[in-house]
């Protein structure tokens, strides 16, 4: 029998998830009058495939997804999610992604409501090594350095009754990866014509900070136990026009035994295919194929 051991940064996430998710059990926290001033909520969650922006996460196979909210009356709110995701779509990792946030909402939630916020996505252990530049005399990869997945937000929403609008901008060096070695590089090594990599190269070495990711959502009440999800989406990642593209999804959500039971087509478009694809064997899988998800999950 073999023992499963974590890197520290993995131990440390499943730690903060599992404090935040012992404090949620209450659901909520009171002041010395009796009246709530704090709710906290703990949601389990399993899909059949853990999407990003329309991309998946998880390799294309299902995932386990926890997360815990804690809101305060005054509009200050907290957030730790732990997913399970791909090792080979996030290189070398721990197989695990921890998002946590904080930050302020006000408004009226049937009329304009805004929120602002940072936060900060972790991948433990995941990095991979890439060549940032081209050695055109020899036609060889040059330059290789290490680069990690994180990735650190501005956030800002904006909601009108049932209608959600964010906008996420990028604060860290790169845009999970999106950097000269982790563009040019994965353009070099899974297109057939390696003209788009050397065009890419040719702009100089570059980092993604400054992208821009923008959402729109609307989920709309069919009957009391049943909601129509919509969603488009598109992201401009700064000097890497390769890696822009959108995503569109439509879903349905059922409430039945207090679970949550959710199916949605989820689509892309991208203008460079090679961005998202995972080895596979000894070709490449494509992580932004149109598809359909499923999901369960349940809040305490």
């Amino acid at each position: 029998m073999t023992r499963t051991t974590f890197a520290p940064t993995t131990r440390l996430a499943l730690a903060a998830c599992a404090a935040l998710a012992a404090l949620g059990t209450s659901g909520a926290r009171a002041d010395d009058a009796g009246v709530a001033t704090m709710a906290i909520d703990t949601e389990v969650k399993l899909l059949s495939d853990l999407r990003n922006r329309g991309v998946s996460d998880s390799g294309r196979k299902p995932a386990l997804q926890v997360g815990v909210q804690l809101a305060h009356e005054s509009g200050f709110i907290g957030l730790a999610q732990l997913s399970t995701v791909s090792k080979k779509a996030f290189t070398d990792g721990d197989g695990v992604n921890l998002l946590l946030g904080t930050g302020y909402r006000f408004g009226d939630p049937d009329a304009w409501h805004f929120g602002v916020g940072l936060a900060k996505e972790f991948f433990p252990g995941a990095r991979f090594d890439a060549p940032h530049g081209i050695d055109l005399e020899a036609g060889v990869p040059v330059d290789f350095r290490r680069t990690r997945y994180d990735t650190a937000y501005a956030v800002l929403e904006i909601g009108w009754g049932r209608l959600e609008g964010r906008v996420l901008h990028v604060l860290s060096r790169t845009y999970r990866g999106a950097d000269t070695g982790g563009v040019c590089g994965q353009i070099l090594a899974a297109a057939v014509d390696p003209t788009p990599a050397l065009e890419c190269y040719a702009r100089g070495d570059q980092n993604s900070r400054g992208s821009m990711l923008y959402d729109l959502t609307y989920r709309h009440p069919l009957t009391p136990t049943t909601t129509l999800n919509l969603h488009a989406g598109t992201q401009k990642i700064r000097h890497f026009k390769e890696a822009d593209f959108s995503d569109y999804s439509i879903g349905i959500t059922h409430q039945r035994w207090g679970i949550n039971w959710t199916a949605e087509w989820v689509a892309t478009r991208t203008h460079r295919p090679e961005l998202f694809m995972i080895p596979d064997g000894d070709g490449w899988k494509r992580q932004d194929n149109n598809t359909l998800v499923l999901s369960v999950s349940r809040k305490f």
